[in-house]
Formats: structure tokens, C-alpha cells, sequence
């Protein structure tokens, strides 16, 4: 979902004392479990969040799946997350025939790559997690995916994200702004990332953004862009397209934040035609037929869809709508700038290793 167009930009100002009457209700909300009128649960098991302030893509899956592959390999690991727009409601763990109207699409984008690691969706995370090591027992660690926010529990390992273009020290509450947190609450995460930056980000700029951010010495803060891999057929991994200046590509896309997608395929290809849908849209037999309509109106000798994996995971099902047309996936993750990636790691595995349970005070 896409707020910041200059019309709406100009529409939410207008929307001011719903923005500042949902601020209220945030700020109160966040005053009751500081003050312990309202309880946070602890959990005696490594906990690593991932999150952010606002509505809107500031890449959340990408950094899930890079931690997850981080950890993926050395130790039992699962992924938490709430299932948007799953079909199903309440605790669901993936198995070998679940698909993405059981899940979601986030989770079932990590199910398919990680088949080992255990992957479930509960809207409460606080019945998930307890549901998860029943059901999977030799799990070491359980990322949560988009559960900043939710502070019945407590994690031992926050990492927040804002999105390089709209910092949450410059963003307001909804619905004038994005905000859904209010911006004091980037003090509970031990890493704040700052993603989606130019990959010239300056070192100057750099520590203009930390100061502004005035992270607590405790903290750490990261900066990451945005890097694409090489696009590979939705149904055949190892057959895979090298984008050209030659190509036209039809973009089928329902992400929050299209725009780095499309400023990439402007950069890599000769045009690109969009097929835009919402965030985390259900893909329809229509929605196949409008697309292949408006793919046939490209005659460019070298043409080829273009879908992120995200959306692939809810049209893999059209297997024979799809097997005759040229659809590729466009992978994408997080890379971290000024060499600090090696230092992110450290912590996470640093965090998972050496974990020490300390309940709140």
C-alpha cells in the first residue's frame, strides 16, 4: 500500500485529529505496559523480532529470510508470523501440502526455500509460540515476523527497520502519516536497520542519519540496500533469465513498495508495463486472463513476466495457466553497506548461542 503519492500526501494532512487521537491511544497504550498495568510475557527461549513503526514494505521478509539463513544451517530454527490474508484462522504449522491461503504468502516464501525450518502463523503470537515447541521440540530459536508491535510479548532480540526514504523520526501517525508505533518505541530494539539506502550512501550521510535516529549507546544501527538476484522460472528454479537492455517485461506485482522494484527494472531493462495489484493479493483466474491479455499486446521479440517471490507463492497453484508463459522471479535481499554485515551476524548468532533468560523487572 502505497500512502505517499502527492495527492494523498496533501488528503492526510487534513486527517490530523484522527492521526493525533490515534497517537493518544498508542502513547497510553505503551504507558500501561511500561508501567506493568498491562503485562508482557517472557519466555525462557531466544526470541528474535523483526519489525518496524510504520505501515508499508520496509522490507521485513527479506531481513526474516536473511536471518533465517543465517541460522538455518547451525542450529533448529522456526519463523513466526500472523498469516495475513490466509483463509485459515488461529495456529497453523506448514507441512508437506501447505499452501499460501493456509499460511500466508510471507510465510510460505520461507517454507518453500527452508524446507527444514518450521514455519507456522498465529494471529496471537503469544498462543503461537507456546503451540510451536509443542509441536516441534528440538527448536532453538523462533523468529517473529512483524511482531514489534506486540508487546504481550517480550523478545530478547528486536530489530527494527525504516525505510531510508521515510525515516520514523520524520513520520507522523496514521492516518496522516505512516506511523502505527510511536517513535519512543525504537528505544526497546537492541538493532535498528535502516534499509532500502543508495548503494552511494556516504559515510557523512551515514552519521548524519545515526545522529538524527540518536540511537541508545546499547544500540546498534545498520544501513542495507536493496540487491536482486538473477531472475529464475516460477516452476523451474534452475532455469533462469538474465534481464538485458533488449527485454520488455510485463510486472506482475502486489507488494507495499514497488517503487525500488521498478526504478531497478527502468536501470536494467529496455521498458517494463506494469500489472499492479494490492498488498498481498489473492490471484484470481481473471487476474490470469488480464494477464496474459496484456502480455500478448508486447511484440518484442525478447519478453518476458517478471513477478517478486512474494507474489509467486500465490500464483505457483495456476500450474496450467502458467506453463506455456515465460513467468520469472525476481529473488531479492538485503546487503549490507559499509562491510557491517559480518558484524549483524555476530550478533544474531552471538544472541542465539549464548542466550541467558532475564525476565523483566
Amino acid at each position: 500500500m502505497n500512502f505517499n503519492t502527492l495527492f494523498l500526501k496533501s488528503f492526510r494532512v487534513l486527517l490530523l485529529p484522527f492521526a493525533l487521537l490515534y497517537g493518544l491511544i498508542i502513547y497510553i497504550r505503551n504507558l500501561c505496559f511500561d508501567k506493568q498495568y498491562l503485562k508482557s510475557s517472557d519466555f525462557n527461549f531466544p526470541l528474535i523480532c523483526v519489525g518496524n513503526l510504520s505501515v508499508g514494505g520496509t522490507g521485513k521478509s527479506p531481513m526474516v529470510e536473511y536471518i533465517v539463513n543465517l541460522l538455518h544451517k547451525k542450529t533448529k530454527i522456526g519463523t513466526l508470523s500472523r498469516g495475513y490474508k490466509r483463509k485459515t484462522r488461529d495456529y497453523v504449522l506448514a507441512g508437506a501440502n501447505t499452501t499460501a491461503l493456509e499460511i500466508g504468502d510471507e510465510p510460505m516464501q520461507i517454507h518453500l526455500k527452508f524446507p527444514a525450518v518450521a514455519v507456522a502463523s498465529c494471529e496471537e503470537r503469544i498462543v503461537g509460540i507456546p503451540h510451536m515447541l509443542q509441536d516441534v521440540p528440538d527448536l532453538k530459536a523462533i523468529i517473529l515476523d512483524d511482531a514489534f508491535q506486540h508487546r504481550t510479548i517480550r523478545a530478547g532480540f528486536n530489530v527494527l527497520l525504516t525505510d531510508y526514504s521515510n525515516l520514523y523520526t520524520r513520520d507522523f501517525f496514521l492516518p496522516t502519516g505512516d506511523l502505527r508505533d510511536e517513535k519512543a518505541s525504537a528505544r526497546r530494539a537492541q538493532v535498528i536497520v535502516v534499509t532500502k539506502c543508495p548503494y552511494n550512501l556516504s559515510a557523512e550521510e551515514k552519521q548524519s542519519i545515526i545522529r538524527e535516529l540518536d540511537p541508545l549507546a546499547t544500540q546498534h544501527v545498520f544501513f542495507t540496500t536493496i540487491e536482486y538476484g538473477t531472475p529464475y522460472h516460477i516452476f523451474n528454479r534452475g532455469d533462469e533469465w538474465l534481464l538485458t537492455p533488449r527485454d520488455e517485461v510485463l510486472l506482475v506485482c502486489g507488494i507495499a513498495n514497488p517503487r525500488p522494484l521498478k526504478e531497478y527494472l527502468l536501470a536494467k531493462t529496455h521498458t517494463y508495463y506494469q500489472q499492479d495489484y494490492s498488498d498481498h493479493h489473492i490471484f484470481s483466474y481473471d487476474d490470469l486472463k488480464e494477464i496474459k491479455e496484456k502480455f500478448e499486446e508486447i511484440h518484442a521479440k525478447d519478453k518476458l513476466i517478471l513477478t517478486t517471490e512474494k507474489d509467486a507463492v500465490r500464483l505457483i497453484k495456476f500450474t496450467e495457466e502458467l506453463a506455456s508463459l515465460p513467468m520469472y522471479v525476481l529473488p531479492i535481499r538485503h546487503f549490507f553497506l559499509f562491510d557491517e554485515g559480518p558484524r549483524f551476524d555476530e550478533l544474531v548468532l552471538d544472541f542465539v548461542t549464548h542466550f541467558q533468560f532475564t525476565p523483566a523487572t
